[in-house]
C-alpha cells in the first residue's frame, strides 16, 4: 500500500520552504514517527505530520521522493507535543520543522535502527526497581503553614499557580511535595505520571537535582530523574530524551530547551524562578519556555479531560518566584492565575535589611566604601560568609590609552574588548574574537595603556588585598573566591566551586548574577550590590523590573539560616539612593513596586497592556540591513488589521555591529495581540519576498521576535 506522509524538517522561517513536505512510503506511518529522508543531496531526519493515502493534489509518484526509513522500535511522538510544537510554530513566526526538529536530541540524526535498539535496551536496564516502601515521611520535613496551605491549594486549582514565595520560604518543599502527589498518581493507559521542573540557568541544575534525586530515586529507581540542558554531552542529551519519551524517567529537570521534551504522561509543570529573562530564547525559534509551559499544560489538559480520566485529572502548572514577571503579576490580577502568596522564611527568620551606600560621599576611586569594608570584616571574624554581586565578568571592560584616546576595540564588533587579567587577553565577549594584551597602544606607542572600569577579576583581586588584615576565628586570612562564566568554563568547575562555599573553605564570593538565585546558601549574612546605576537609566523598559528582581533575589542569599537572619544585611553601593526602586527594596515590597511599574506601563501601552514584535535583520551592511526593514514597512500597506498596528522606523541595535554583520530591527506594536498575530501571519510572505527585492542586497537573514525580551 503507498502512501504520501506529510514530512516536517528542519529548515528556518525565512528559507522559503512550506511547513510540510510530502514524501512516498510503502508502509502506513503513524503521526509523530520519526523517519529518514532525502533532502536536496543530503539524508535528514525529520517528523511524519500526516499520512494521506491519496497523493497530494497535482503531483505523481515520479516527483515525489521515497522516506529511506524509519526509527523503529521508538514510539511516535504524540499529538500533544505535535500540537505544541505547532502552536510554537505559529505563535512565533518559525516554520514547524525548526521548532520540531531544534528539539530532538542531534544525536537522534546519526543512529541507525541497530544503535537506536541498543540505547532503548540501555535505558530499561539501567532503571533500578523501585523500593516497595514509600519514602519514610519522617525523614522529610516539616511543612509551615504556608506551604501546607499552598499544596491543598494546588490540589484544587483550576489555572496556572503563581508562587509568590520569598526568598528562603520554602517554594521547593512546595515542589518536591506536589511531584510527589503526582508520580503517586494513576496515569492513564498504562503510562506513568511524569513532572517537568525547569529553572532559568545550567548551575542551578546541580543543587536542584541533588535533591530530586535524594528524595525520588528510592522510590522510583536511578533513572527516574533525568537532565535536559544545553551543558550535556550529546550522548548525554539523548540518553535523557530517551528516558523521558519512553516513560522510563519519572522526572525531567533542565533550562528552557525541556520545554519541548516528549513526556507522555506529563502531569505537572515546575517553572522555578518564573520571572528571569532566561526562559526567552534569543536566538531560533525565538520563544519563551515559560508562556508555553502555561499553553503545554492546557493541552495536557484538555487532552486528560476528552479522556475521560478521573474527575479533576488535570496538567497543573506552578510558576514560582519571590520577584514575579509583570506580565504573570498582572494575569493573577486579571484571575487568569491563581496567586499563591508565602511571605514568611522557614524558621520564622527575617529578610535582610538594606543599607544604602551613597557614593557621593565615600572616598573618589573607592570600589568598596569603607562601611561595607569594615561590615565585611566583622562578618569573617565571626566566621560567617560574604556576597559582592558585580554582573560584569572579566578584569575591566575596556583597556585604553590616556595619550591619544584608543580603546580596545573589537575589530569585528562595534564593542569594547574586555580586559582578562588573568591570561593577559582581550576578549570580545561577543564574538570571541581573542588577542594578547599589547605591550604599548598600538596607535601612539604609549606605554601607559590601563583597565577602565571593573569586572568581577578585578574586584575579587582588590577584595584579597583590602580585607588581608581581617582574621576568619582560626586566626587565617579570609579566602576570596569568583564564580562567573570564566571560572565555571571547565567541566565540573561549577559544582567544585558550589562544594567549597557550602563547606565554608570560602569567606568572601564575587560573582555575576548566576550567585543570585536559586542557591541556598546556608552561611552567608552579608550581600553586596555594586555598580548598580547603569540599569536605571537604561533605555529598556524591563530595565528597573530586572534590576529590583535581582538586588531582592541577590538579597535572598542573605540570612537563609534562620539563626543568622535577624543579623543578615544587603547593602547596596549607588550614586542615586533616593531613586524609588530603592524605596520598595528596603520594605520588600514587591508588590507596591510591580503596581507601580504597571501603571506606568499602562500609560504607554507598554506589555503586558499591549502586544510587541521586533522584525530583526543582518545584513552586510547597516543600509542594507535597514532598506530591508523600511522596505518590509512599506509594503505592509493593505495586509489584515494594519490599521491596528503601528510600525516604527528601523534603527540600529544598540551593538549595531558583530561578527562583521550589521544588525538593526524594527518595532512593531500593537493594543491586541490577535491582531498582532494575523497581521504577522500576513507578513510572512511579504518579508520573503521583500529579501529578493534590490534594496535588500547584501541581507544576510531576518528573523521575527515575538514578544521581545530586550528592544
Amino acid at each position: 500500500m503507498t502512501c504520501w506522509p506529510s514530512v516536517i524538517v528542519a529548515t528556518p522561517a525565512h528559507s522559503g520552504v512550506s511547513a510540510s513536505l510530502s514524501y512516498r512510503s510503502e508502509l502506513l506511518l503513524a503521526p509523530g514517527t520519526l523517519v529518514r529522508v532525502p533532502l536536496g543531496k543530503r539524508e535528514v531526519l525529520g517528523v511524519v505530520w500526516d499520512c494521506p493515502t491519496e497523493p497530494p493534489e497535482g503531483l505523481t509518484d515520479s516527483q515525489t521522493r521515497e522516506v529511506t526509513g524509519t526509527l523503529d522500535g521508538l514510539p511516535p511522538l504524540n499529538a500533544r507535543w505535535r500540537q505544541l510544537v505547532k502552536f510554537a510554530g505559529q505563535y512565533y513566526q518559525r516554520s514547524l520543522g525548526e521548532v520540531a526538529l531544534a528539539a530532538l536530541p542531534p544525536q537522534l540524526r546519526e543512529l541507525d535502527n541497530t544503535q537506536l535498539a541498543r540505547r532503548l535496551k540501555r535505558r530499561t536496564q539501567a532503571a533500578a526497581q523501585p523500593a516497595e516502601s514509600k519514602l519514610d515521611q519522617q525523614t522529610q520535613p516539616a511543612l509551615s503553614a504556608e506551604q501546607a496551605e499552598a499544596l491543598s491549594v494546588l490540589d484544587t486549582a483550576s489555572v496556572p499557580v503563581l508562587l509568590f514565595g520569598a526568598t528562603g520560604s520554602g517554594k521547593t518543599e512546595v515542589y518536591l511535595r506536589a511531584t510527589q502527589r503526582v508520580l503517586d498518581a494513576q496515569g492513564t493507559g498504562g503510562t506513568p505520571t511524569q513532572v517537568l521542573v525547569m529553572v532559568p540557568e545550567i548551575n542551578l541544575t546541580p543543587q536542584l537535582e541533588a535533591r530530586f534525586r535524594e528524595r525520588f530515586e528510592p522510590l522510583y529507581g536511578a533513572g527516574a530523574v533525568v537532565c535536559l540542558h544545553s551543558g550535556m554531552t550529546p550522548a548525554q542529551r539523548l540518553a535523557s530524551w530517551l528516558s523521558a519519551h519512553t516513560g522510563v524517567a519519572r522526572i525531567v529537570l533542565g533550562t528552557r530547551m525541556a520545554i519541548f521534551a516528549s513526556l507522555p504522561g506529563l502531569r505537572l509543570i515546575v517553572v522555578d524562578e518564573e520571572h528571569d529573562p532566561s526562559y526567552k530564547s534569543q536566538e531560533g525559534a525565538r520563544y519563551s519556555a515559560r508562556d508555553l509551559a502555561v499553553y503545554r499544560a492546557k493541552i495536557e489538559s484538555e487532552a486528560l479531560s476528552t479522556a475521560g480520566g478521573v474527575a479533576g485529572t488535570r496538567c497543573q502548572v506552578i510558576l514560582g518566584s519571590a520577584t514575579p514577571s509583570l506580565e504573570s503579576w498582572h494575569a493573577a490580577d486579571q484571575g487568569r492565575y491563581l496567586r499563591l502568596a508565602m511571605p514568611a522564611r522557614i524558621g520564622g527568620g527575617s529578610l535582610p535589611r538594606l543599607r544604602l551606600v551613597d557614593m557621593n560621599h565615600q572616598p573618589k576611586g573607592a570600589v568598596i566604601a569603607p562601611p561595607l569594608l569594615a561590615a565585611m570584616g566583622e562578618r569573617i571574624a565571626r566566621g560567617e560568609q560574604c556576597l559582592v554581586l558585580l554582573n560584569r565578568r572579566g578584569y575591566a571592560p575596556v583597556l585604553a590609552c590616556h595619550d591619544c584616546g584608543w580603546k580596545s576595540g573589537c575589530p569585528h564588533c562595534s564593542a569594547y574588548r574586555v580586559f582578562h587579567k588573568l591570561d593577559r587577553t582581550l576578549r570580545c565577549h561577543h564574538c570571541g574574537f581573542t588577542e594578547r594584551v599589547p605591550r604599548a597602544c598600538p596607535d601612539c606607542g604609549n606605554l601607559d595603556i590601563a583597565p577602565v572600569g571593573r569586572g568581577t577579576e578585578q574586584v575579587e583581586e582588590q577584595l584579597a588585598a583590602l580585607l588581608a588584615d581581617a582574621r576568619r576565628p582560626d586566626g587565617q586570612p579570609p579566602r576570596v573566591a569568583r564564580m562567573d562564566a570564566d571560572s565555571t568554563r571547565l567541566k565540573g568547575s561549577l559544582e567544585t566551586q558550589l562544594a567549597a562555599l557550602h563547606s565554608g573553605e570560602v569567606d568572601v564570593l564575587v560573582g555575576t548574577q548566576m550567585i543570585a538565585k536559586g542557591h541556598d546558601f546556608r552561611r552567608i549574612t552579608l550581600v553586596a550590590g555594586i555598580n548598580v546605576d547603569a540599569a536605571l537609566f537604561a533605555s529598556d523598559h524591563r530595565a528597573p523590573e530586572r534590576l529590583f528582581a535581582l538586588l531582592m533575589q541577590a538579597g535572598g542569599r542573605a540570612g537563609r539560616d534562620a539563626a543568622h537572619s535577624a543579623a543578615s544585611e544587603m547593602w547596596v553601593q549607588t550614586w542615586t539612593p533616593e531613586h524609588p526602586l530603592f524605596a520598595a527594596l528596603k520594605t520588600h515590597d514587591f508588590p507596591a513596586f510591580a503596581a507601580e511599574q504597571l501603571a506606568e506601563r499602562e500609560i504607554a501601552g507598554m506589555p503586558p497592556f499591549g502586544a510587541q514584535a521586533l522584525l530583526r535583520a543582518d545584513a552586510r551592511t547597516q543600509a542594507a540591513a535597514q532598506a530591508f526593514l523600511n522596505l518590509a514597512a512599506a509594503q505592509a500597506v493593505g495586509l489584515p488589521h494594519r490599521d491596528a498596528i503601528t510600525l516604527y522606523p528601523a534603527v540600529p541595535l544598540t551593538i549595531q555591529r558583530v561578527a562583521n554583520v550589521e544588525r538593526a530591527q524594527l518595532l512593531v506594536e500593537s493594543a491586541s495581540r490577535g491582531a498582532l498575530q494575523r497581521f504577522l501571519s500576513a507578513w510572512g510572505p511579504v518579508l520573503h519576498d521583500c529579501r529578493s527585492a534590490p534594496e535588500a542586497r547584501g541581507l544576510v537573514r531576518w528573523a521575527v521576535d515575538v514578544d521581545p525580551q530586550v528592544i
